[in-house]
């Protein structure tokens, strides 16, 4: 029976918990060669039919069948430049968007009918939304598929002709309709809270070849107990290379866990118990390709001979709580070792290289900063290090085989951290299969301690971000218009077209509507009758201006809200006034310079910002100068121009801001006398925004940046290199991945594209060498704000 709900949509202190429960998952591990199969009967209707599943991907850029017949001409599958394709000869379709997210669980329909027209004929949602770009699309000449076919034989995870082409990752929830053409609204909804994608109860008939696989029997591999068809038609599915033994107590080999798309269940720390997204081993966030990863991303095999970097870091950052995870030492190795790493820290040569890392080595030691200690005791194949780390108080310690070694390292406060392992070795194979609670632990959890996953993760303060900053992406009428899509009242609008060249407009609520300033020069504030002249409840009006509203042209706007209120404080030398949102961590201010060293003026927030623009309005041939805490109050960039970091004190007066003010020196651009200044300060909120940085690496396959969330939009700029470009991406002018169109503050231009970011349900990916967002060894800032937090992201 479902739990029951609270009124506000959450059960209990976790929030989000759901009364639709999908009980596990079954793992689909490619070198295993694991499948299942059937032969189908006479169909109800072999040319309309729906195919529904929940998946999460564990190796990306490989083909991986997710069904197939055994006649050659129908498959659908992933191919290895990570398209999703359905081929049926000369009709099949090529998606236009990749899917290379590996750490969270995404919903797929495929709908096919022959009594449609056009390419409604076969229809693709993930997610809960139809896709619409496909760079191979002949969906309008369907004429059925041999998927839904008396007496063929049909594969899930393999092509179904021979015995490759394996899927790998995790597979549940699947559906197959036969004589329905449906849409997702058959088999999941949006979550009005959290704006969350989830599962729901399938209650309509199945058809003749219409089947239910839950993979919740995991008593056998057997076709009536982990192959059972729950649909009531019997048609169940042999499984082949499957596991569900645990017998040795480590369940290494186990492909049944109750990792799931669903959230519920309590956790008293003996494993195999909550239900949720689990944490698992990062590709996207390995220091080289020797780590190899298997066994849906848990178990890391080193490379034997290979004495390169081979440390992999888990997908889920621990900043509070208690967290638990065990590593089974499958084949000792000169240098096996398991920790944390600080989740914004680059991978090492091993565990504990950097100073944000912290190892239990193979001979006793514990590694940090590259410097080992004594420590505990020495262990071997077949023994299990328990990884025990309190975010709260920052304490970490290692047990082997369920005996504590003692307190390894404390004062871990200034996190997140996640979970760090390796497959280093140079002279022998080093091979360790991880446990984050997807399955039970061989020795019980440290009291209080729990497993790594969604259900276990708090709720956020920002459950929903469009409520509080969102990009839309909108066309111009040449006449004015209300733009009323926004899910608040916004009170810093940016707004760039995309297809000409123009000025950005930026319109702050403290300047007042009709107020102009535009990023990329340094002129003052103007007044703009045609521009954006009201601000809404939901949006803003915009006049005819080619800056904001051509008929027909492109634009994007980029809109923060900073609460209802607006004040005067004199919390600092200067008095201001200003607007605030602390939930949200934003505040706009207005303030008249004083031209004295050390002014102070109060922003509001009650916690540091983490980055600051700030702008002249009174005075033209003022820069934009930007703050940003990766930098730190010496240096400054400018968000107008391509320059590097400029290390004048002048600015920031060498003094970092505080909880309620930020100081200025005397440079022209942030404190001269009498000279009028707007300021947008933003403090950091987890799961809703993240000002950080990173080391490029000149490579296609760049580094992978941890938010803690799935972006909504991200602005990028590197501190050490001259005559780059600012970059700004964002999920509304590339609503699915490569997110490839890039626009440039600091810049008039139309917008272009490249090979740009993967945005994912944890942080992005750089997709590109392109040296204004990844040249190699060059050092990068960001600012991201949310799309979603990643306890209710969905795999895009």
């Amino acid at each position: 029976m479902p739990w029951p709900v609270h009124p506000t949509g959450f059960f209990g202190a976790r929030g989000d918990s759901d009364t639709y429960r999908i009980e596990r998952s079954l793992r689909f591990n490619s070198a295993d060669s694991a499948y299942l199969n059937r032969t189908f009967g006479t169909p109800t209707s072999q040319n309309i039919w729906t195919f529904s599943c929940w998946l999460k991907r564990s190796k990306i850029g490989i083909i991986g069948n997710l069904l197939s017949s055994d006649i050659s001409n129908t498959q659908f599958y992933f191919n290895t430049d990570d398209t999703l394709i359905f081929y049926i000869g000369a009709n099949r379709f090529i998606t236009s968007q990749v899917f290379r997210d590996v750490s969270s669980w995404m919903h797929l329909v495929l709908a096919c009918s022959t009594s449609e027209s056009g390419s409604n004929k076969i229809r693709l949602y993930i997610n809960g939304q139809e896709v619409t770009s496909f760079s191979t699309d002949g969906r309008s000449g369907y004429i059925g598929s041999d998927i839904n076919k008396a007496s063929t034989g049909v594969a899930i995870g393999r092509y179904g002709l021979g015995a490759n082409n394996y899927f790998d990752g995790y597979i549940v929830e699947t559906y197959f309709i036969d004589g329905q053409n449906l849409s997702p609204s058959s088999f999941g909804e949006t979550d009005a809270i959290t704006g969350r994608w989830k599962a729901k109860a399938y209650n309509g008939t199945y058809g003749a070849n219409g089947f239910y696989l839950k993979f919740a029997d995991n008593s056998g591999t057997t076709s009536t107990t982990l192959g059972k068809d729950s649909s009531g038609n019997g048609n169940n599915w042999t499984p082949n290379n499957f596991s569900v033994d645990n017998t040795a107590g480590d369940g290494v080999g186990n492909d049944s866990l109750v990792d799931s798309p669903t959230n519920y269940g309590l956790d008293t720390g003996l494993g195999g118990e909550v239900r949720g997204n689990y944490c698992t081993f990062n590709p996207l966030k390995r220091s080289s390709t020797y780590g190899n990863l298997s066994n849906g991303n848990l178990t890391i095999a080193g490379t034997t001979g290979a004495a390169g970097q081979q440390t992999v870091q888990a997908n889920i950052a621990m900043s509070s709580g208690k967290w638990y995870a065990e590593a089974i030492i499958t084949t000792v190795g000169a240098e096996s070792a398991a920790g944390i790493a600080k989740a914004t820290e680059d991978t090492g040569l091993f565990v504990g290289n950097k100073a944000g890392s912290y190892g239990y080595y193979i001979n006793g030691l514990k590694y940090n900063n590259n410097s080992g200690t004594s420590y505990g005791s020495s262990y071997t194949t077949g023994d299990v290090i328990g990884v025990a780390f309190d975010a709260d108080l920052g304490n970490l310690v290692f047990y082997k085989n369920g005996t504590s070694q003692g307190t390894a390292f404390t004062g871990l406060t200034s996190g997140p951290y996640v979970f760090e392992g390796q497959g280093r070795s140079a002279t022998s194979a080093n091979n360790n299969s991880w446990n984050f609670g997807q399955r039970p632990w061989k020795y019980t959890a440290p009291s209080g301690f729990k497993a790594l996953c969604t259900q276990n993760l708090p709720q956020p303060t920002i459950q929903k971000p469009n409520r509080y900053m969102d990009a839309l992406a909108y066309t111009g009428t040449g006449a004015s218009n209300s733009i009323s899509s926004l899910g608040f009242s916004p009170d810093l609008v940016w707004i760039k077209n995309r297809g000409t060249t123009t000025d950005h407009a930026l319109y702050d609520i403290v300047r007042g509507a009709q107020a102009q300033l535009s990023s990329n020069t340094t002129g003052s504030e103007v007044t703009s009758s045609s521009g954006l002249t009201a601000f809404g409840s939901a949006g803003f009006t915009i006049g005819t201006s080619s800056l904001v509203n051509t008929s027909g042209t492109q634009y994007v706007a980029w809109s923060w809200d900073a609460g209802s209120t607006t004040f005067t404080n004199t919390s600092g030398s200067i008095t201001s006034t200003v607007r605030v949102n602390p939930q949200a961590g934003f505040s706009i201010i207005s303030y008249t310079g004083n031209g004295t060293a050390g002014a102070t003026i109060g922003h509001g927030l009650g916690s540091s910002p983490k980055m600051m623009v700030v702008k002249s309005r009174s005075r033209a041939g003022d820069n934009w100068d930007v703050y940003h805490a990766s930098i730190g109050a010496t240096g400054r960039l400018y968000l107008n121009l391509t320059n590097a970091t400029d290390t004048s004190i002048a600015p920031w007066n060498n003094t970092a801001p505080t909880s309620s003010v930020f100081s200025v020196g005397t440079a022209g651009d942030t404190n001269a006398n009498t000279v009028t200044y707007i300021a947008y300060c933003f403090a950091e909120i987890e799961g809703y925004s993240k000002f950080g940085s990173y080391t490029g690496n000149g490579s296609a396959d760049g580094p992978f940046v941890w938010c803690g969330f799935r972006p909504r939009w991200v602005l990028i700029k590197t501190t050490n290199q001259v005559d780059i470009n600012w970059i700004q991406h964002d999920a509304a002018r590339n609503e699915s991945n490569l997110s490839a169109s890039r626009l440039r503050p600091n810049s008039n231009g139309a917008e272009a594209s490249d090979n740009g970011i993967d945005i994912l349900s944890n942080g992005f990916k750089m997709r590109s060498a392109d040296g204004a967002t990844n040249a190699s060894g060059s050092t990068f800032i960001f600012a991201a704000f949310a799309e979603s937090p990643f306890k209710y992201a969905r795999a895009r």
